[in-house]
């Protein structure tokens, strides 16, 4: 059985990383691809864990190969998630989850159809302010984080799942029901995964 494909994306701060990070360690099935990047190492970040860091030169090298999915420039430093792994994974079974914005699932949305979107929203504007304070911003990133969320929220109309995260928990296992029940899909059945042999010579 091939994986499927997933993108979660939300505004800053409505909890689609810790989710997903949640998952990954409940579904075994599941995997996380890790984006390329040309932006500096951070100190406690770990090449090929956080990110994988790459040069400018050889980011540009690997656009004209065409081995990202999708990527993006933000900030003056290139994204990027890579095609190769992303498809092996699939291959081998596994599910794929990417967390990234909205720009990146139209890309990849492009690229690849059968891309299983999920949009997550906070409960409130109120709450989301909230959550960027506890994170540690400052009153000036906030204000340009809501006007980037303002410009986002009309684009839950091109997903295929909204989760809203007014409990984490919650919306943690309302994105698991989604996951688990994408892999009974029809196009994911196989009759050779019927051990009885005589059940399994109606169903060929």
């Amino acid at each position: 059985m091939r994986g499927n494909l997933y993108v979660v994306s939300s505004p800053a701060g409505a909890g689609k990383t810790t989710i997903v990070n949640l998952l990954l360690q409940e579904l075994p099935s599941l995997r996380r691809i890790v984006t390329y990047t040309t932006r500096n190492r951070r100190k406690n970040e770990i090449d090929g864990m956080d990110y994988v860091f790459k040069t400018t030169e050889e980011f540009e090298v690997l656009i004209r190969q065409e081995a990202f999915l999708e990527y993006a420039t933000v900030h003056g430093n290139y994204y990027g998630t890579p095609k190769r792994e992303v498809f092996e994974y699939i291959d081998q079974g596994f599910d794929v989850v990417l967390v990234i914005d909205i720009q990146g699932m139209r890309q990849v949305k492009a690229s690849f159809s059968q891309t299983i979107t999920i949009f997550i929203l906070p409960p409130s504007l109120e709450e989301l302010i909230q959550r960027m304070r506890i994170r540690g911003e400052n009153p000036e990133e906030i204000q340009k984080r809501l006007k980037t969320a303002s410009l986002e929220f009309p684009a839950w109309r091109d997903y295929d799942y909204i989760v809203i995260n007014d409990s984490l928990e919650k919306a943690k296992n309302e994105i698991k029901c989604i996951i688990l029940s994408n892999r009974l899909r029809k196009s994911n059945f196989d009759p050779s995964q019927i051990s009885d042999e005589s059940l399994r010579s109606f169903l060929v």
